[in-house]
């Protein structure tokens, strides 16, 4: 379960009067001088390897390992798993394989790399997401029924987390596997089902969502960082504003390490632009009592390398988050890091472009081992990805029609040998 962006809007701009669409350098070079260095201090002291002001959202149907790892080669810091229900994690269900968790991660070449990586969960009881939370955070070493039973046991933490003596007794996380982060998602803009809230609709419910955020930071371990993910309000009303700032301040008065807030509304979907405008109200907005500014991160329309620091200097925003713009494009981590390193961004090369498509190929075939017939569903899956990754090809129509036949491996292999052969021509 997750969100989803079909029929969203096509690339654009976000709505930003005054944006400074100059240049690139000087921009980036305001960002890191309001941070005080290349990332604010507080990231990388939260989440170790968290060192570059950007990051790869989650994004349903695509924030698999295999999606990840090529991100992090390519230099993306830090990584979201896709919006995992709760009900499907205490099931047992497939949400923990999504997430790259258990065993599969055995079967992915460098799955060790995957890291730091946080869990993304969405729900509608309190004691269902903090049930699902710490079954994230032990990663499934107690029986699924064990977890099904701390549901409605009680809002006491401690009753339902191990002691500190049982957790050091029992070795239930790999060294460098756990979650750095637990991402409750309030944003997605799902249909709301019957009476339940999901998602981006509990900014239409603030104690609903307020009662969640408690139940997850109440039964997360101390130490590790629990994030929210929001959109700027449910809609555009006045009434659903104040209640997105009820649950935003929340949020951090109980000790959230930083919120992710979508430029969008619920109700816009992924149709129309994204308000950077009102993302710099929101990152300029005070705490009550509190000398140093609070860590807000920003989403909506970062399409381009350029797009994630004219965000970020526009906004005042301490990271950019990159959801579709980087679908078939994770070079822009590259990109991203040169300009951080005062150099030049690169475009991709043909020969590039193959090494990276290649190298995806092979970690979502591993990924999907699994399945009834792997060669076949990786195939597919690949397919969504290739079609954008054409965009960077000098032919980049065709081949994104000869992306759309793919059926399996041997088809894939014959894409790549007639489009991007070293010389750049179709050999055939």
């Amino acid at each position: 379960m997750g969100c989803s962006g079909n029929n969203a809007t096509p690339p654009g701009p976000a709505t930003a009067p005054g944006l400074d669409s100059g240049d690139l350098a000087t921009i980036v070079n305001r960002v890191v001088a309001r941070q005080g260095g290349v990332v604010d201090s507080r990231m990388p002291d939260l989440v170790p390897g968290f060192d570059a002001p950007f990051f790869q959202a989650g994004l349903a149907g695509y924030s698999d390992p295999a999606m990840r790892l090529i991100a992090r080669q390519l230099g993306c810091p830090f990584c979201v798993t896709e919006a995992l229900l709760d009900r499907t994690l205490l099931a047992g269900g497939r949400g923990f394989a999504k997430a790259d968790l258990g065993d599969i991660a055995e079967n992915v070449p460098g799955g060790d790399d995957d890291h730091p990586l946080a869990g993304q969960i969405m729900g509608s009881d309190p004691s269902e997401m903090a049930a699902a939370a710490i079954k994230m955070i032990e990663q499934g070493t107690r029986r699924d029924r064990e977890y099904r039973a701390m549901v409605g046991a009680g809002s006491d933490g401690a009753t339902k987390r191990r002691s500190d003596e049982e957790q050091a007794a029992v070795e239930f996380v790999p060294e460098g596997r756990g979650f750095a982060t637990i991402d409750v998602n309030l944003a997605c803009p799902v249909k709301k089902i019957a009476r339940k809230a999901r998602g981006g609709h509990w900014l239409a419910e603030p104690e609903g969502a307020i009662r969640i955020l408690e139940a997850v930071r109440e039964a997360v371990p101390a130490e590790t960082p629990t994030t929210v993910k929001m959109r700027r309000s449910f809609d555009d009303t006045n009434a659903m504003r104040d209640a997105f700032y009820r649950i935003f301040d929340a949020a951090y008065d109980m000790g959230y390490a930083w919120v992710t807030v979508h430029g969008r509304t619920v109700e816009q979907k992924y149709v129309g632009p994204s308000r950077w405008d009102l993302l710099r109200e929101i990152a300029q907005r005070k705490h009550p009592g509190r000398a140093r500014e609070r860590l807000v991160f920003g989403s909506g329309d970062v399409w381009t390398v350029g797009d994630i620091f004219r965000m970020l200097d526009y906004t005042g925003m301490h990271a950019a988050s990159v959801a579709r713009g980087c679908i078939g494009n994770p070079w822009v981590f590259r990109q991203a890091r040169q300009l951080l390193a005062g150099e030049v961004p690169t475009a991709p090369t043909l020969e590039e472009q193959r090494r990276v498509l290649e190298a995806h190929f092979t970690l979502a075939l591993a990924v999907n081992q699994r399945m009834r017939h792997p060669e076949q569903h990786t195939a597919r899956v690949m397919r969504k990805f290739a079609i954008r990754f054409a965009a960077h090809h000098p032919e980049g129509e065709a081949v994104r029609r000869r992306m759309i036949e793919v059926a399996g491996i041997h088809d894939w292999t014959q894409v790549l040998d007639t489009w991007y052969a070293p010389t750049g021509a179709p050999t055939q």
